[in-house]
């Protein structure tokens, strides 16, 4: 068996039960606007031969956090994963620090404050919360878990919601384990160390084993932004993935998989693969659709995606694996996971005689994927795919009821995915950016009375992922309550006509059309001179970014379109007193454009407010000058058009 080797001989950055009394005060921490600072947070990874023989890993973690405001107590309540079939979470204490006049007092996490959550019946969420917290108290904590499982080192986090004072992570094992570390986010280590330890002793074969030790100091606090999908995408954070193991006159295995490996284990899993083909049961369904619905194969794709689409319905559950038979989800339940439903489309599909094959992702809440790590854990959706005979992919998800086929829900645009094809040597990577944008346009005719009041139609288009929006407000609302809600949004007017079309054409964009006046009095304007800010009723409200920079991407998931066209009829004797400057500005590399244009032909002022963002996905580099695109377009909507009496 394998022998016993000594820890890491570097200092620990925290030593539990030794706080600095300073840190009761407030002194250390005016500074400080946020909920709560984490003074350390320390843990170490280790694998070692129990007495009992075997292998364990051990990972120890000893926490300190100072609450500086009541938002801060959440902190207070602690989240340990475990593998219910392997860890095992041992020698859990704590201890929560207040000042009260002047002295320390220290209380004791007791058993009354721990429980346990199932959150799948793989995963258990153990939980605990650290007693009589309030502003100012320091709590700290400590436990061990430990796991049969060698293969899932745990990963370290640095960076939080909260800032960071110090972060350090350290992991030991054998020469005859390989581990892959991948570093993510935007921040530099403060140590970052590999070294030799001491040599393995005690069984038939003498070892290397080898230290790491990473850190961080002063993390400032992730700052949630506009336009990205999850924040675990973008904090600093190490991730670690076994390579292989290599033991003496045995034969080595190797736990990096190749993404071909999973696709062939996909094919052939009875939850996946080999469901694909099993959609007889759907033949006489298929055999009912009108035959005009079939002439094309385009057409026979949404015929076959409707039926599908219609049948079942979702129940906000991922995967990439069904969870029940496709007969059973079709004929009996009615309801189904996402993958239940998308492989049962395939199936129904490929029993229509069309070629369609799935396509796994990662949806935006999950995460990026990094397809230079093959990780089947890394997928937690499935979609459609089908090559029209133009060459084109074609995507399709049947969970969502107001999406036409070739929409893929918002959820699932995150960049790639992997279509996963019979022959497994012809699958690849597809690009899954949409097509489709998010597309708003309103042509506004308004007229302008003596007494200043603007009175007028709209005509509003939504398509796209609008219309999915929409489509989606009034199916939760109704139309009543939605005229209620959308008539909030302008206080000062009042709609007498209110219309909405296209609602369920859903290859159509949702239309409105209204009526609508503003109150005034009953005097002409005694000033003869009139400043309008037309577009506050109809552009955009603010800018999205605040901030000066921006470490990682701004992430649309979709191209944008937003064109405003107003056509203002100015009161007799009246005119446009100043011809406001057009501006068009251009991001680089053809990302967009903004333009902004007023015309004016005797009493008849015409205004174009038009922005265009051709790119799902703006990196950080150019943040800078969406920023200021932005700046530049609110700028150009808040200007007044000053109309005046004629001379």
């Amino acid at each position: 068996m394998l022998g016993a080797w000594t820890a890491q001989a570097q200092v620990l950055p925290i030593k539990f039960g030794k706080i600095d009394p300073a840190d009761l005060t407030a002194a250390p921490f005016v500074q400080d606007s946020a909920a709560a600072v984490l003074l350390c947070d320390y843990a170490s990874s280790r694998i070692e031969t129990p007495s009992q023989g075997g292998l364990q890993m051990l990972f120890e973690r000893t926490a300190r956090i100072k609450i500086l405001k009541k938002s801060g107590f959440e902190w207070a309540t602690v989240e340990v994963p475990l593998y219910a079939s392997s860890d095992k979470l041992s020698g859990l204490k704590g201890f929560t620090y207040n000042l009260v006049n002047g002295v320390m007092v220290k209380e004791k996490l007791e058993n009354d404050g721990k429980y346990t959550d199932d959150l799948t019946k793989h995963i258990w969420i153990r939980k605990f919360t650290m007693p009589n917290v309030r502003e100012g108290s320091v709590i700290e904590f400590s436990y061990t878990v430990v796991s049969e499982n060698f293969v899932d080192m745990r990963d370290w986090q640095f960076q939080h919601s909260i800032p960071v004072r110090w972060s350090e992570y350290r992991i030991t094992y054998p020469e005859f384990f390989d581990y892959r570390t991948v570093m993510q986010g935007y921040l530099p280590l403060k140590v970052n160390e590999r070294t030799e330890g001491s040599m393995l002793t005690g069984g038939p074969v003498a070892a290397r084993t080898w230290n790491y030790r990473w850190a961080m100091q002063n993390v400032p606090a992730f700052v949630d932004e506009p336009f990205i999908t999850t924040a675990q995408d973008y904090v600093s954070r190490l991730n670690l993935e076994l390579s292989s193991v290599n033991f003496p006159n045995s034969v080595s295995k190797d736990f990096t998989s190749t993404w071909e490996k999973i696709d062939d284990m996909l094919l052939e899993s009875e939850h996946f693969g080999l469901q694909l083909d099993r959609g007889g049961f759907l033949k006489e369904a298929l055999a009912k659709l009108p035959a005009a619905s079939v002439a094309t194969q385009q057409a026979r794709v949404a015929a076959v995606h409707a039926l599908v689409r219609d049948a079942v319905k979702y129940n906000d559950n991922d995967g990439v694996s069904t969870t029940t038979t496709l007969r059973k989800t079709y004929q009996d339940v009615h309801r189904g996971s996402s993958a239940d439903i998308n492989l049962l489309l395939i199936a129904a599909l490929r029993t229509a005689g069309i070629e369609a094959n799935p396509v796994l992702l990662s949806t935006r809440d999950h995460g990026h994927l990094n397809i230079a790590f093959p990780l089947l854990s890394k997928f937690n959706y499935v979609v459609a795919h089908v090559l029209l005979t133009d060459g084109q992919d074609f995507l399709l998800d049947a969970t969502e009821p107001l999406l036409p086929a070739g929409t893929l829900p918002e959820r699932c645009l995150n960049q790639v995915g992997r279509l996963v094809m019979k022959n497994t040597a012809k699958s690849r990577w597809l690009d899954i950016s949409p097509s489709q944008r998010r597309v708003h346009y309103q042509q506004a005719q308004l007229t302008l009375a003596l007494q200043g009041t603007l009175s007028g139609k709209v005509h509003e288009e939504y398509g796209g992922y609008s219309a999915a929006t929409v489509r989606q407000e009034l199916g939760k609302l109704g139309e009543p309550k939605y005229r209620s809600q959308f008539a909030g949004r302008h206080s000062s007017w009042t709609l007498p006509k209110f219309a909405i079309s296209a609602r369920d054409e859903l290859s159509k964009p949702v239309v409105m059309d209204y009526e609508f006046s503003q109150a005034g009095d009953d005097s002409p304007a005694a000033a003869g001179t009139f400043y309008l800010s037309l577009l506050d009723e109809f552009g955009t409200a603010q800018n999205p970014f605040r901030h000066g920079t921006r470490a990682f991407p701004v992430d649309f998931g979709m191209g944008q379109e937003e064109v405003i066209v107003i056509t203002l009829n100015l009161p007799e004797g009246y005119e446009l007193a100043e011809m406001p400057r057009p501006a068009v500005v251009d991001l680089p590399e053809n990302g967009g454009r903004y333009l902004y244009m007023v015309n004016s032909t005797g009493p008849t002022v015409q205004l174009t407010s038009r922005l265009t963002l051709r790119k799902p996905v703006y990196g950080a580099e150019e943040y800078e000058y969406l920023r200021e695109f932005y700046r530049v377009m609110l700028e150009k909507q808040a200007e007044k058009l000053v109309v005046k009496k004629k001379a």
